[in-house]
């Protein structure tokens, strides 16, 4: 949700800024603009729409400089309209400033400004800042910038360029993700990774409150910091030759899970080896009662673990929704613990709930991709999914990451209570199968094509499961309407009697999720229900299970597992069904409408 790039270095600035912005743009954004300085003078281009049209704009315009900011935006405060574009500027025109977040006291702001002379011309909360440092200016922007940002509230990431003191960027952050790239004779700031790794992979992430100054052959922030190296190369975030991201990122599913189990699982003992939990392993013993806090995608996730723990952790495990989470009154004691699950780790509702815990005392733990992330750094212990880079808006292999890291933190705190030796075997042994069945499903993806192709005139969908798969029912649902538009809801299939089967006729479709399981028998009631008021019935089912094509219309077959390991292989069928459906429908698969990648805003 919106993007940073800023440069200062010895190479033309404009191509650097743009393709920041490219790499940039699978966050979800609805306008974007660059301001470049050379010397004392300035351009400011910004532009309504894709990037390509801002290229357009730039077209013909000669633009030289080596410093400079560039960024996409996601509407959030004022309409979708050039003037609210970024970067914005001061009264005078000398200070240009890009945002991310929120800034919650603007209102009060903008009216004590205005009555003080400031000339406003756009509807945004960020403009405030650029006529803040205009007022309280002094000759060196990095200080300006740092009474400025005591003034505001909220969440913010910024890079700010000043005419009257040029050569320099001056960046901040708080609760809103920024790093800076660190090369030889050249500097970035930005809010994501990607745009970074166009010049460099050495990169500091700022921490909140931080304010970091770039210059031509230097830079310096309030205190050190160690300087990391992004796990990713450049290749791994472009699309590899297949016609879009969330194409490529549903075939590296496979990939993704042996990423998150590599080197983790310890078969001959039952048992996983999660580093980033080894320092607070005596407090995990302890633990009676397991939030699993998270967003979207990611508390299916933990709706999966939700299980997995209850059954076979011997925890008493509790899934909930972060925007909700904090505004509950909790039964907390030291007893406690918490996981917070973020794809992005900068998910805002989800960053909130961890530190309403965190000053409750609550053990706060960590599942996320993104190394040096706010949520990385702020949990008390974690574990990272290995997923790499995802650029489709859709979550597709971070879920997958996301479950096999749960998984494994279900033998963990298992084999730390009354889980056996034979059954840690079992789970650890089937875990590790798990990248080669999921090979096998891909290889369906030309069969699901052609079911996408069957049912693309239908307009509204049921998803049912039981146990393990209610939750992937839920994910599926969402995946279809995010991407296609079309109407689908996930369900518990027990639930499908008590009201919802009222909507099932001849022109409402059910993806019936029935694997041969514990609950299968109870799936096939429900199936049957379906199918007795002429309902379509497409089934995710097991291998071999021939007695199911009696029963529905379509089935997709997915090999034979552990049942608490099915929702890592049910799940990839509605993936690709949900793509191909999109594709035939003429959707921007990548960038759904309406949606953001990270959501950095509460």
């Amino acid at each position: 949700m919106c993007g940073i790039v800023g440069y200062i270095g010895d190479k033309e600035v404009l191509p650097i800024l743009i393709e920041g912005l490219r790499r940039e743009s699978y966050r979800g954004y609805d306008s974007s603009g660059v301001f470049i300085l050379k010397g004392k003078e300035g351009i400011l281009v910004r532009s309504v729409g894709k990037l390509e049209n801002l290229e357009k704009k730039l077209e013909g315009i000669k633009i030289e400089g080596n410093i400079g900011i560039g960024h996409i935006r996601w509407a959030t405060h004022g309409g979708v309209t050039e003037d609210n574009a970024h970067p914005h500027f001061d009264c005078k025109k000398e200070v240009f400033l890009v945002h991310n977040g929120i800034i919650e006291n603007y209102k009060e702001l903008k009216e004590k400004l205005i009555e003080e002379g400031h000339n406003f011309t756009s509807e945004t909360d960020t403009e405030v800042m650029c006529h803040l440092i205009e007022k309280y200016f002094n000759g060196n922007l990095e200080e300006t910038v740092r009474k400025m940002i005591k003034e505001i509230r909220g969440a913010y990431a910024i890079a700010v360029i000043s005419k009257k003191d040029p050569q320099k960027i001056v960046a901040a952050r708080m609760s809103s993700p920024l790093l800076l790239g660190i090369n030889k004779d050249e500097f970035l700031v930005a809010s994501d990774p990607a745009a970074i790794l166009i010049r460099t992979r050495q990169v500091i992430n700022l921490d909140d409150g931080e304010i970091a100054v770039l210059k031509p052959n230097d830079f310096f922030i309030l205190k050190e910091k160690p300087i990391q190296l992004i796990e990713w190369t450049p290749e791994e975030a472009e699309k590899g030759g297949y016609p879009h991201f969330m194409l490529k990122e549903i075939f590296e599913e496979p990939e993704a899970i042996e990423n998150a189990i590599r080197g983790r699982l310890i078969p001959e003992e039952g048992n996983v080896k999660l580093g980033g939990l080894e320092n607070v392993e005596d407090r995990l013993r302890e633990i009676k009662r397991l939030f699993l806090v998270a967003c979207g995608t990611s508390f299916y996730a933990a709706k999966v673990g939700e299980i997995m723990f209850q059954e076979y952790a011997g925890i008493d495990a509790k899934a909930e929704v972060a925007s909700e989470f904090r505004y509950k009154k909790q039964a907390l004691d030291e007893n406690t613990a918490a996981i917070f699950i973020s794809q992005s780790g900068e998910t805002a509702d989800t960053l909130a709930a961890l530190r309403e815990m965190k000053k409750k005392g609550i053990l706060c733990l960590g599942i996320t991709n993104v190394v040096g992330s706010s949520q990385a750094r702020e949990t008390d212990a974690g574990v990272y999914t290995r997923s790499g880079p995802e650029a489709a808006v859709a979550a597709t292999k971070s879920f997958l990451g996301q479950i096999s890291v749960l998984a494994m933190m279900t033998v963990f705190f298992g084999r730390q209570r009354e889980m056996s030796l034979v059954m840690g075997k079992r789970i650890v042994t089937e875990l590790a199968k798990i990248p080669v069945l999921a090979k096998e499903v891909l290889k369906k993806a030309p069969e699901i094509e052609k079911l996408a192709k069957k049912y693309k005139e239908f307009k509204n969908f049921w998803f049912i499961g039981r146990k393990y798969n209610f939750p992937i029912a839920l994910e599926g649902a969402l995946k279809l309407k995010e991407i296609s538009y079309l109407h689908a809801e996930g369900i518990c299939g027990g639930e499908l009697k008590h009201g919802s089967l009222a909507l099932v006729d001849e022109n409402f479709p059910t993806v019936a999720i029935c694997p041969s399981d514990s609950v299968y028998d109870k799936m096939v009631s429900n199936i049957q229900e379906v199918k007795a008021r002429n309902g379509p019935v497409i089934a995710v089912a097991t291998e071999g299970n021939e007695e199911i094509k009696k029963l529905v219309d379509d089935v997709i077959y997915i090999p034979k597992t552990l049942e608490m390991l099915t929702p890592m292989l049910s799940v990839m069928p509605l993936h690709l069904f949900a793509y191909y459906m999109a594709v035939l429908l003429g959707h921007d698969v990548d960038k759904p409408r309406n949606l953001a990648k990270s959501v950095t805003v509460e």
